[in-house]
């Protein structure tokens, strides 16, 4: 079903390419909002907010299911542009967000996707660790995002990434950052009917009980008819 979905997607957006609905792709149109993204036509009548959490599996599994879908359907042809934003839950969680922020805005959402879909291989440490790792994770600023990057393998996904330690560090250093990243996602906690992982919203409005590819596809595409 899944596969299904994903031709249906890219002969939709192969179609709109060929029938002059769409000038570009507009996949490649990348804007930072603070520690938010935006991807898509700025213009788009739709704006699918995505609010995430790095070490959340049902995150993981909806980016599997839904990524692809929603970047060649909607994205690409500019009916929908998408905004990520980051739902904290622990040090893990923070540490990848800030190495998915590392570099310029255009790399986001591959260094996204990077981390969403190799979620199943780098977590493995949680269920493997011993309290004098966890302890090291703990510990406040660099020192402890810096251990997490080490035992979780986060170094050698950046680098095949094309960063560099170095550069990776760099980004796990900016405390004014990281400062900020936290202050916006407690903000995001503390809005009416934000309670879990991953949740979403069309065009600013939280769409509650919507927690999966199958669940949002339908309403995505009410939205779409709708706007048109």
């Amino acid at each position: 079903m899944i596969g299904k979905r994903i031709a249906a997607a890219a002969a939709l957006a192969v179609a709109a390419l060929a029938s002059g609905g769409a000038t570009a792709n507009w996949n490649a149109t990348v804007s930072a909002n603070g520690t938010s993204h935006v991807i898509g036509n700025p213009a788009a009548k739709v704006r699918l907010t995505e609010y995430i959490s790095y070490t959340c599996p049902h995150c993981a599994a909806f980016t599997r299911e839904g990524e692809q879908p929603i970047k060649l359907g909607y994205i690409a042809p500019g009916k929908v542009n998408l905004e990520v934003r980051h739902l904290l839950r622990d040090p893990i969680d923070l540490t990848v967000a800030v190495l998915a922020h590392c570099g310029p805005v255009s790399k986001f959402p591959q260094n996204h996707s990077a981390f969403m879909l190799g979620q199943d291989k780098w977590i493995e440490p949680l269920t493997k660790s011993t309290a004098a790792q966890q302890q090291r994770w703990r510990e406040p600023g660099v020192a402890g995002r810096r251990a997490i990057a080490s035992d979780f393998g986060l170094y050698a996904i950046m680098a095949r990434r094309g960063y560099s330690r170095a550069e990776a560090d760099r980004c796990l250093a900016d405390d004014a950052f990281v400062k900020t990243l936290a202050e916006n996602s407690a903000k995001d906690w503390d809005k009416p009917g934000i309670d879990s992982t991953p949740t979403f919203a069309v065009n600013g409005v939280v769409l509650p009980g919507t927690h999966s590819w199958d669940a949002l596809s339908k309403q995505l595409d009410e939205f779409v008819r709708n706007a048109s």
